[in-house]
């Protein structure tokens, strides 16, 4: 990849609970193409045992719906710490634990040997305590040359934050 390439990362940085609430609505990034290999869908199929042709068998794909194989959707999915750690960095926490999802959609299929990258926007962010909160935020993950997003999800973390 050239320099020409390469994207500016507007990295957030989050040092306490008031900074959360102050990003609410703000995006961060685009961050830094990533490329999705077919070593990589192989390694999801042996993690997972979803060995389906059109993530595999990249010759019977070239006679599929896509013309090629394509990721696995919860791959994309799987994908999304690598890219929250690419688009904020949290100060000041003791832990922070993924609580779960409240809305995944896959609007595109992602061809093996395309480029993906992300923006992400907090939508909420509720407190728990004085040194915690529970935060939602939106991950789009874009495919480069694609009109459709990869995935769009609602990650949900309690943050916990140091006394």
């Amino acid at each position: 990849m050239g320099p020409d390439e390469r994207s500016t990362v507007a990295l957030a940085t989050y040092r306490s609970i008031e900074d959360l609430e102050a990003a609410i609505g703000v995006e961060t990034g685009p961050g830094e193409w990533l490329e999705v290999t077919q070593e990589r869908v192989n390694g999801f199929a042996d993690a997972t045992d979803d060995h389906q042709w059109i993530h595999l068998d990249v010759e019977r794909a070239k006679d599929g719906p896509f013309g090629t194989t394509i990721a696995h959707g919860f791959l994309t999915l799987s994908l999304l710490p690598y890219f929250g750690n690419e688009l904020r960095e949290l100060q000041n926490v003791r832990m922070a634990v993924n609580y779960g999802l409240n809305k995944v959609r896959f609007p595109a299929p992602v061809p093996v040997g395309s480029r993906l990258r992300a923006t992400s926007s907090v939508l909420s962010v509720k407190r728990l305590d004085a040194a915690s909160a529970q935060v939602v935020t939106q991950i789009s993950v874009a495919i480069d040359g694609a009109g459709k997003p990869a995935c769009v999800a609602e990650t949900v973390a309690r943050i916990y934050f140091e006394d």
